[in-house]
C-alpha cells in the first residue's frame, strides 16, 4: 500500500527560481550545473526544473556564509587586546 502521507517534490521552472531569487535565468542554471540547486531535465524536448526545497537549503547556506563572513571581517578588524585581553607584562 503507498504511502499517502508522503508529498511529491515540486519542480519549478528556472524562471520561476530567478524571480524567487532575483537572479538571471542563466544564474539559476549555474547554480543547478554546480550542485547548490537540485534539479533535473524532464520532458520532451527536456527542461530544467529546479526542487523547490533545494532553494531553502541554498539560501540557508548562503545566509550562514553571510554570517561567518561578517564574523570574520569582525575578527580582523578586532585589536589584539580586544581579543586575548591586556597583558600586563607588555604594559609600559
Amino acid at each position: 500500500m503507498p504511502d499517502s502521507s508522503r508529498v511529491a517534490p515540486r519542480y519549478l521552472a528556472p524562471a520561476q527560481v530567478a524571480e524567487l531569487l532575483s537572479i538571471e535565468i542563466d544564474e539559476v542554471l549555474e547554480l543547478v550545473v554546480a550542485g547548490h540547486l537540485r534539479g533535473a531535465q524532464l520532458g520532451v524536448p527536456a527542461r530544467w526544473r529546479i526542487e523547490e526545497a533545494s532553494i531553502e537549503g541554498y539560501l540557508a547556506a548562503q545566509s550562514e556564509e553571510s554570517r561567518r563572513m561578517a564574523l570574520w571581517r569582525q575578527s580582523q578588524e578586532a585589536s589584539f587586546p580586544e581579543i586575548w585581553g591586556a597583558s600586563t607584562a607588555h604594559r609600559r
